[in-house]
């Protein structure tokens, strides 16, 4: 039996923590002893532990670039690496990964793993810090035995990096193509009846771009939107929605599972600034909702898709097994 550590920055749900989560509680429990570590504790890490998945909390790991903070997160990772003895450590998300790649490395891990969920470089920053980005995004792909990418579009900007082209592949995020959807009368309901509703589900963050949304209600008399989520920037929004005497019209519903309130939408929107292959577009257009999005990253690959069946779960596994 083959013993696999999954490495993680942060334990919210996301779409990284939802991969993280699939793959843990999915892969065959005859072939694979499965444990997960990550930074601060947050929902990821209740359903693991909900699921009977040993964890591991890092607790100098975060997202934000901290050099005392990551050498410390560096070390604990070490020794968490020397005691445990995985077999396979499959890196998620940056920070994780170049930090865990380095420890994995020097801790003689035989098999070291990095899914790439879109690259950090895309965001808007300045030319200096894409810069370092990127050059942290290489070495972590020089450390680690193979990189998966979850889209085409990413798969082609890392082999066009030097010396990692041959040990990039591509494997698509994959959901349940079966679910069962509920009514979303909770979003129904707090709206007048009739109209029609614009919605968005994903963390409030600048890369998911809900303010887009809110300014083109304030242009609009006629749309309502929904926003799903959580997030750093939920004070922010609802600033803007006051300022723009949006209350009645835009509404942030907090985190709610997508199957539960895609179905109380009439419009699905992404206005996305950055995306990898983002879960709930796939589950939206399960939905068979008409769809509005920014074609970054993977996002194209979801919209001009005829055939889903390659973005099936059972797919997603089936191809990562054999990674490892």
């Amino acid at each position: 039996m083959k013993k696999i550590l999954f490495v993680i920055t942060k334990s919210n749900w996301g779409g990284a923590q939802r991969y993280v989560y699939d793959l843990a509680t999915a892969l065959p429990k005859n072939e694979f002893e499965v444990n997960a570590a990550f930074g601060q504790d947050g929902m990821l890490a209740k359903k693991l532990r909900v699921a009977g998945i040993t964890t591991f909390q890092i607790g100098a790991m975060q997202r934000d670039v901290s050099v005392s903070a990551d050498i410390k997160s560096f070390f604990e990772l070490l020794q968490l690496f020397g005691a445990e003895k995985p077999d396979i450590v499959h890196l998620n998300s940056s920070k994780a990964g170049g930090v865990g790649a380095l420890a994995a490395r020097l801790a003689g891990v035989k098999r070291i793993i990095f899914t790439a969920h879109g690259w950090p470089f895309w965001e808007q920053r300045n030319i200096l810090s894409r810069s370092v980005i990127w050059l942290a995004s290489w070495a972590t792909m020089l450390l680690a035995h193979t990189t998966i990418c979850i889209s085409d579009y990413d798969t082609r900007v890392a082999c066009r990096m030097p010396f990692v082209g041959r040990k990039t592949v591509r494997i698509y995020n994959g959901i349940d193509l079966h679910m069962q959807f509920g009514s979303g009368e909770k979003i129904r309901n707090a709206f007048p009846d009739g109209v029609s509703i614009t919605g968005n589900i994903g963390e409030l963050t600048k890369n998911k771009n809900q303010i887009a949304l809110i300014e083109q209600a304030k242009n609009d008399p006629a749309m309502y939107v929904a926003i799903v989520g959580e997030g750093e920037d939920r004070a922010y929004l609802e600033e803007k929605i006051k300022e723009y005497n949006l209350v009645a019209r835009v509404k942030l519903f907090g985190f709610m599972p997508a199957i539960e309130v895609l179905k109380g939408f009439d419009v699905f929107a992404l206005p996305s600034l950055k995306e990898g292959l983002p879960y709930v577009l796939l589950e939206a257009k399960a939905a068979d909702l008409p769809i509005i999005a920014n074609r970054v990253g993977g996002v194209s690959e979801i919209l001009d898709a005829r055939d889903t069946h390659e973005f099936s779960l059972e797919q997603m596994v089936r191809k990562t097994i054999k990674v490892y």
